[in-house]
């Protein structure tokens, strides 16, 4: 699978995951915020949470990986190059 691919399966999944219906994934660029005032989402901190949680179960990227990484979560880019580069040998 290409990145490309990847982020965009992992564009829609965070789509899922979140409930998101205000709009479709095609519509959000890859590098639009997530989080904050700028965001056209409107995510939170819980949010961010169940993103944790949902990522954790997808692909067996452990919370701790997420501790303390504020930049990963800047936008889907950010978001999805981390869980496609994520070492294998480091997964639960």
């Amino acid at each position: 699978m290409t990145p490309e691919e990847f982020n965009s399966l992992f564009k829609a999944r965070v789509f899922e995951w979140l409930n998101i219906e205000s709009m479709k994934p095609e519509d959000l660029s890859d590098e639009e915020s997530l989080f904050g005032k700028e965001s056209r989402l409107g995510l939170d901190s819980l949010d961010a949470v169940e993103l944790v949680v949902m990522i954790q179960r997808t692909y067996g990227i452990p919370q701790k990986a997420f501790e303390k990484r504020k930049e990963i979560f800047v936008n889907l880019k950010t978001l999805a190059d981390f869980v496609r580069n994520f070492p294998e040998d480091q997964k639960g």
